[in-house]
Parts: structure tokens; sequence; C-alpha cells
């Protein structure tokens, strides 16, 4: 009975890791235009550009925007968080304290809890 053996191929296998790395290590951009026109009108131009590429790679060829973002500033972030959280907990209370403030009027607060009664 012979012996079946599987091909054997010259090329290297490569997995998603080594790829990604060699990737952002290169970088990587894709552009494209899509224009859209009727009788030599154009209606609709969209262009892309896409670039791929790690924080290091971005920085050598001059892209930082998001340094001077403040979307994309930590400080900034937490800061209008922690308003806007403030904001709506304040708002939240006014409501609350709005909605019990006739039935307080109408229930009398005792000032001294009552004595306990015998029996």
């Amino acid at each position: 009975m012979p012996i079946q053996r599987g091909m054997q191929h010259s090329v290297e296998s490569t997995n998603l890791a080594d790829l990604l790395e060699r990737v952002l290590d290169k970088g990587i951009v894709i552009a494209g235009d899509i224009k859209v026109k009727i009788v030599d009108i154009e209606l609709l131009t969209i262009q892309i550009r896409l670039v791929i590429c790690s924080v290091d790679k971005a920085r050598e060829m001059g892209m930082d925007w998001w340094v001077s973002n403040p979307a994309f500033s930590a400080a900034q972030a937490t800061a209008q968080l922690q308003e806007g959280t403030l904001q709506r907990i304040e708002e939240r209370l006014n409501r609350i304290e709005g909605s019990l403030a006739p039935a307080r009027e109408a229930v009398p607060v005792p000032l001294s809890p009552p004595a306990p009664s015998e029996t």
C-alpha cells in the first residue's frame, strides 16, 4: 500500500499577528475618490483617505492631531464628564424637591419623636 503525503508549499505561512505588526510598522494608505455625475454635472464627490499605522509611525510622518484635540485629552474628557454628570444630578434633585414641596406642606412634621405609650 503506497503512503500518501500532503503537498508541501515553499511559501511561508504568515499568521495574523505578524501581518498586523508589519502593517503597523510600515503603514498602509488607502485612497479613493467617488464621483457621481449626470450629463457632466457633478452631483456628489466623496474623497476617502485612510491611513493605518502605529502612533510612532504617524508621528514620524508628521501626524499628531490627537495631541491638541480636547476630545482626546483625558483631563478634558474627565472634566466634561464630571460637569455633565453634576448638572444632571442637580436637575434631578431640583425636580424631586419640586415634586415633594407640596407634599411637605400638607403633612405636618413633628419636631420631636412621639413618646412611647405604655400598654
